[in-house]
């Protein structure tokens, strides 16, 4: 096991720090089920029934948790973020649940969210405050296999809209599983991630303006094939400033140790946040993204203790919800991660 001690880059905001800013999050959500069996779907194990004996009790301390997560998120960044994207909800049910928390309802979420065609029923969705994202449409594309179309994955959610007048789209992802190992379902991720890019060249072939954030759990790391040759993701800002160009700044966090997950016994970064070129260079007077000058890094890690694993094998990995069938009342098995847009 590796022991990589994941460390949080959420600080203070210095003087020279705008006045306005927003926060775009994701946040993979462990498997938010609700207690109800649906049909179609492989959710039985997340039922009263089921091997994890999921019910109320339990659904209820995981919407605690999350809404424990959201509203100190909030805190430490100074707002409620503008866009929160998730992943590994069974539906709009528990997104209901979510935005009506005590905690979060002054932020007025609203839910853009469509049923995906995921065996196990798990979705993307994305949450946004109507007081900063005007939103103007959204779109579920789909990842196929034209040669076995029996089988299924998530799709990706596209939505657009615009912030203080300008355009933003925004692809949340949550990308095929490396199960039967990295190599051997290499090809899957880099399907998923060619559906994004073509989308991307369709956007900015009629809105070169567009600016755009891919966030998501792509179960790959930073400098896997499927984020940097087939989305073309660079590690520098200077590589990225055409409006089809693609920075990630967690590639430079992933070389430096940096990780949102735990898999097989070390530390991985499967979840990014991407912009395009736009958000990179941005005009003056224009939004684009920032950092603090106390940052280390343009990405975030929300890793705080409360979500680390105290003692232990697993010591500083994220407290989980359950571990086999075991519930640990944990939040997830995944760390949010955020990244700051200002002018």
């Amino acid at each position: 096991m590796i022991g990589v001690l994941v460390m949080g880059f959420v600080l203070c905001a210095g003087a020279q720090n705008p006045s306005k800013r927003y926060t775009v999050a994701f946040y993979n959500l462990e498997n938010l089920f609700d207690t109800i069996k649906s049909p179609g779907v492989k959710d039985e194990e997340f039922t009263p029934q089921g091997a994890k004996n999921w019910n109320s009790t339990k659904y209820w301390k995981k919407m605690s948790n999350i809404e424990e997560v959201f509203y100190k998120l909030s805190s430490d960044t100074r707002a409620y973020p503008t866009i929160i994207g998730v992943s590994e909800i069974e539906n709009r049910n528990v997104l209901e649940d979510i935005v009506s928390l005590g905690k979060l309802q002054k932020a007025n979420y609203q839910i853009v969210h469509y049923d995906s065609p995921d065996a196990r029923g798990v979705d993307v969705a994305l949450l946004y405050r109507p007081s900063q994202f005007k939103l103007e449409g959204s779109a579920a594309l789909p990842v196929k296999l034209e040669d076995n179309p029996d089988w299924k994955t998530r799709d990706v959610l596209m939505v657009w809209g615009t912030i203080e007048n300008e355009p933003f789209y925004f692809f949340v992802n949550h990308w095929p599983s490396r199960l039967g190992g990295q190599q051997q379902s290499e090809h899957l991720r880099v399907l998923a991630a060619g559906v994004v890019r073509h989308a991307i060249d369709s956007v900015i072939a009629v809105r070169p303006d567009a600016k755009i954030v891919i966030m998501g759990d792509l179960n790959d790391d930073p400098t896997n094939k499927s984020i940097v040759e087939t989305l073309g993701a660079k590690a520098k800002m200077s590589e990225a400033k055409g409006a089809g160009e693609l920075y990630n700044p967690f590639i430079e966090m992933h070389r430096k140790g940096f990780g949102t997950l735990a898999y097989q016994d070390a530390m991985n970064l499967f979840d990014n946040m991407i912009v395009n070129g736009n958000l990179v260079t941005g005009g003056s007077g224009k939004l684009k993204l920032y950092k603090p000058e106390s940052n280390r890094f343009y990405g975030n890690i929300y890793d705080r203790p409360f979500l680390r694993q105290q003692s232990g094998q697993y010591k500083n990995y994220p407290l989980r919800t359950f571990v086999g069938n075991n519930f640990q009342g944990g939040y997830s098995d995944h760390f949010p991660v955020f990244l700051y847009i200002a002018k």
